[in-house]
């Protein structure tokens, strides 16, 4: 009688799988042979989306014969592969198809490279020393990718109304924190999330102190969560350097825009326009931390910085 590991590899096998060991990572399920979508199982609105694209095509070259099983499975391909272009605040800009970045493992919870744009070139940065046999795992899976895919929600909760204003939805995100608080740990994603929502709230509503309070706020989660090297955790501390030099806490703002700049000038790089302007605004900032330094104006936050 063959021992329930055979049994599983048979029925493994008759589905097209199989088992092997990958060196450093134990086993890994791999495909023996080509898997395509089944057109019965794509939503109804992705099939006129389609047929539609098709008709647009055939418009343009009418001399090319379209199979409907064949633009689903390009349209899949695509939808795995293509990568968000990101200006460099990470800000989603467009979508392209880039096939040599395709190729590296991008679901890497503690990555060792980071992908940036600059316009249309993507450059995969490392974000510590990679060893000659040890595979580049690229993330893309943000902390803001397991938000809401609702286009019409912009939270978990709230949905974007003309009957809700930015008070009215920072005085409900507030009661939300504050439950939540009670609830959860304060690294917490979840209590992350609702601050990352209040942060930008109150900085629509140009309410600086507050704002400055919650991005402070995020930055431990941000360190728990991602490598040291990351670039949110850098665009994290800009954000935070801006607000305090805009408040006048320049001796905070120093600290933040350094740690700033460690970071993002190893995923940036130090060439492109993003960290000219980073850099030119940590020099104004350090002269005029000396300068206050000097006249004896520097003034006192009431919270130290964390």
């Amino acid at each position: 009688m063959a021992s329930w590991e055979e049994q599983l590899r048979d029925e493994l096998a008759g589905g097209g799988l199989a088992v092997n060991s990958v060196p450093g990572k134990g086993r890994t399920l791999f495909a023996t042979r080509s898997f395509f979508p089944d057109i019965s199982e794509v939503d109804k609105n992705q099939l006129v989306l389609y047929a539609q694209m098709a008709n647009l095509v055939q418009l343009i070259l009418p001399s090319i014969e379209l199979d409907l099983k064949e633009i689903t499975h390009t349209f899949s391909k695509f939808a795995c592969n293509a990568h968000t272009i990101c200006d460099p605040e990470l800000k989603p800009l467009g979508t392209g198809l880039y096939p040599v970045l395709s190729i590296i493992n991008h679901r890497c919870c503690a990555p060792n490279a980071v992908l940036i744009f600059e316009g249309r070139t993507a450059y995969v940065r490392a974000l510590q020393p990679i060893s000659k046999n040890e595979e580049d795992s690229e993330e893309n899976a943000l902390l803001e990718g397991y938000r809401c895919k609702d286009q019409k929600c912009d939270g978990f909760l709230l949905p974007k109304s003309g009957g809700v204003d930015n008070s009215e939805a920072g005085s409900l995100y507030k009661i939300i924190e504050e439950q939540e608080q009670k609830l959860y740990h304060p690294s917490s994603t979840t209590l992350l999330h609702t601050r990352e929502t209040l942060l930008k709230i109150y900085m629509e509503l140009q309410e600086w102190q507050t704002a400055l309070m919650y991005c402070r706020l995020t930055i431990p989660v941000y360190e728990r969560v991602y490598p040291p090297f990351h670039p949110m955790i850098g665009l994290q501390f800009y954000t935070c350097g801006k607000l305090e030099w805009l408040l006048e806490y320049t001796e905070d703002a120093l600290k933040s825009l350094t740690r700033a700049a460690d970071i993002l000038r190893i995923t940036h790089g130090t060439k492109s326009e993003f960290m000219k302007e980073l850099l030119g605004k940590l020099e104004e900032v350090r002269a005029e931390a000396s300068f206050r330094l000097s006249a004896g104006d520097e003034r006192q936050i009431d919270q130290p910085f964390s």
